[in-house]
């Protein structure tokens, strides 16, 4: 029998607030265990816990750039169970009315991946295993977060990659997150299920909790599909349950009988009041969203020229996609920033981390000084990569580099002089390549190169050595 992979996901997001959710405990990562945690954190008798408006605000951003609706009302819920990483015995989270619900983000095959909701809840802390030990640290206890959660609408892993993927991006250019999943800042539950193919009735599904990585994700995703299928092929029934995945293993791994909804007793937090919000918040709100990735590609592709691969390298990474619009501003031909970007830029940053932050030595009016003199003839591109290389190197200009007589080019009258010389001196070179052989013609520009000093119009010289070869 053939079956169909349903996947729907619970992404819990970390926002990007100074405090945390409930306290003013500093919402930092990496500090020492259990510095950044107060009796409100630990949940202390007789403490009080207050929302942290920027937490709304965060959360309503969101819910705006994935397309939801806003819920003018909103409360907090406790979500009640027992673990070592929970000192209340309870989270505060939210069940029946969340501040968002019914959005999507659209896939690059035009599928939607439909958001059920996005509700507000608190972070848990840590624990840390150790030999014969568990070590607790409630630093992150009381974090702000959000939990994006998917209808099953995603059917392979190739899809979930690309959902979190530009789910991740969305968040990063609102400004809500991080989404550092290396961090912890982003993670995912995956819920899995089969079903025969064709049929309208959802498998048994389990979930995988706490991926914090793209690649181990979709392994997991595959591994439990495949599992699946085989227990339903050897005559066995798929158990509701969590699962973890072993990495080492590249297997799946049971925790525990999966819960329900009921099964944590939620009700409404009696220490919080309902959120209430009006239209003229939640404009407000929506104006003070940046333009999203999505839009930015459809731009650069239409109306900047840009190819699709290279406005999605552009769009991947806010922060170059900030810089590329600013080294832009006064140039006619956008396309060479973008090139010098994707090409010499990228070349000198080794890994995606470094991409995302683009923390390079030069401006983006350094980088327009520079491409305002390719547009203007005044240098040619194989001087401008040259200098581009050296003030990445320093972080100095390009005047620091290229010189008034470099910018004077040479004269036509002294190219044709070059070229001809050529010519003459390459005779060999010159039999292959009217025998044929292309690249012989590269040799011969390459030796007039050498002799303008890089100051010569490659295009141009070819085009003159094509010319006096054919008269010859």
């Amino acid at each position: 029998m053939k079956y169909e992979l349903v996947v729907g996901l619970e992404t819990h997001v970390e926002l990007a607030t100074k405090t945390k959710i409930f306290c003013s405990c500093a919402n930092d990562f990496g500090a020492s265990p259990n510095t950044h945690c107060c009796p409100i954190c630990i949940g202390h008798p007789g403490t009080l816990p207050k929302i942290n408006r920027e937490v709304v605000n965060l959360a309503i951003k969101a819910g705006l750039a994935t397309n939801c609706t806003i819920n003018f009302r909103s409360k907090m819920d406790r979500k009640n169970y027992v673990y070592p990483d929970l000192a209340k015995a309870y989270q505060i989270s939210q069940y029946d009315l969340p501040i968002c619900k019914n959005g999507y983000i659209e896939l690059s095959s035009g599928k939607k991946i439909r958001i059920n909701r996005i509700h507000m809840e608190e972070d848990a802390g840590k624990l840390a295993y150790k030999p014969s030990e568990i070590y607790i640290d409630y630093n992150r206890g009381g974090v702000p977060l959000i939990e994006i959660v998917t209808e099953p609408d995603i059917s392979s892993s190739e899809e979930a990659k690309e959902y979190v993927e530009k789910l991740q991006n969305i968040l990063r250019y609102a400004g809500v997150s991080d989404c550092k999943m290396q961090e912890g800042s982003m993670r995912c539950d995956v819920n899995i299920s089969v079903k025969p193919f064709g049929s309208n009735s959802l498998g048994t599904r389990t979930e995988i909790k706490n991926m914090n990585s793209v690649t181990f994700m979709t392994k997991a995703i595959d591994y439990e599909y495949e599992r699946q299928i085989d227990v339903l092929e050897d005559g066995g029934k798929v158990v509701q349950q969590t699962l973890r995945y072993n990495e080492s293993k590249s297997s799946t791994e049971s925790m525990r009988e999966k819960e329900d909804a009921h099964d944590y007793r939620y009700f409404g937090d009696p220490d919080l009041v309902e959120i209430i919000l009006s239209s003229e918040d939640v404009e407000k709100i929506k104006k003070s969203l940046p333009e999203m990735p999505e839009s930015r590609f459809k731009r650069y592709t239409e109306t900047l020229g840009i190819s699709e691969a290279d406005a999605d390298l552009l769009t991947k990474y806010k922060n170059v996609a900030d810089f590329f619009e600013a080294a832009s501003k006064e140039i006619k031909s956008p396309k060479i920033v973008s090139n010098f970007i994707i090409g010499e830029i990228f070349r000198s940053i080794e890994t995606e981390s470094e991409k995302e932050n683009f923390d390079i030595s030069i401006t983006p009016v350094q980088l327009e000084e520079l491409v305002k003199l390719v547009e203007l003839n005044k240098i040619n591109m194989n001087l401008a990569k040259k200098t581009l290389a050296k003030m990445l190197k320093t972080g100095k200009g390009v005047g620091e580099f290229i010189s008034e007589s470099d910018m004077q080019g040479i004269s036509k009258e002294e190219v044709e002089r070059l070229c001809k010389d050529a010519v003459k001196n390459n005779e060999s070179a010159v039999k292959d390549y009217v025998s044929g052989k292309e690249k012989a013609l590269k040799a011969i520009l390459g030796s007039v190169m050498r002799q303008t000093k890089g100051r010569g119009n490659a295009q141009e010289i070819e085009k003159k050595l094509v010319e006096l070869i054919k008269n010859t």
